[in-house]
């Protein structure tokens, strides 16, 4: 993936993301520190890695609206807070957009399942008209250790 699709990417999560709460009241490192371990935070994104021991299941959730990026994939069923369920069908360096919600979440698979969410935090207007990156370098640099060689390159993020 390409920085400018990458960043592109986010700038649109971004957008959705406005329109919806930015907290989590149910911060999924906090209640699930077993599946999710917050691996860098800023004013701008909080970004996770997420693992899921086969037939593993979570509590209730939330995260705030972004990107995921799957390492290792997986069958996944999310139910959210009204019972209502879905499955989900991960491949292995694939990039989706969640808006917020909160869920619970089943492997119902046979195998791990590994990925990165990027959370994409309520970001100030001045920042945004000013033309700033919404991703710094230190955050590129996180998302490049933990995205598969597939969807890395010698001089940084596809």
């Amino acid at each position: 993936m390409g920085v400018k699709l990458f960043r592109a990417l986010v700038v649109v999560s971004f957008a959705v993301s406005l329109a919806a709460p930015s907290a989590c009241a149910q911060d999924p490192t906090k209640v699930e520190p077993t599946h999710y371990k917050l691996e860098f935070e800023n004013d701008r994104v909080q970004v996770v890695s997420v693992h899921y021991g086969p037939h593993e299941k979570s509590a209730m959730h939330q995260h705030p609206g972004g990107v995921v990026v799957v390492v290792t994939g997986g069958h996944l069923k999310f139910t959210d807070e009204n019972g209502t369920t879905r499955d989900v069908y991960a491949k292995p360096g694939e990039a989706r957009w969640f808006a917020p919600f909160k869920h619970r979440v089943e492997n119902v698979g046979d195998t791990p399942y590994n990925a990165v969410y990027v959370g994409i935090k309520k970001v100030g207007k001045d920042a945004a008209k000013a033309g700033e990156p919404l991703l710094d370098e230190e955050t590129l640099r996180i998302l490049a250790e933990h995205l598969p060689p597939a969807m890395q390159h010698e001089d940084g993020l596809k």
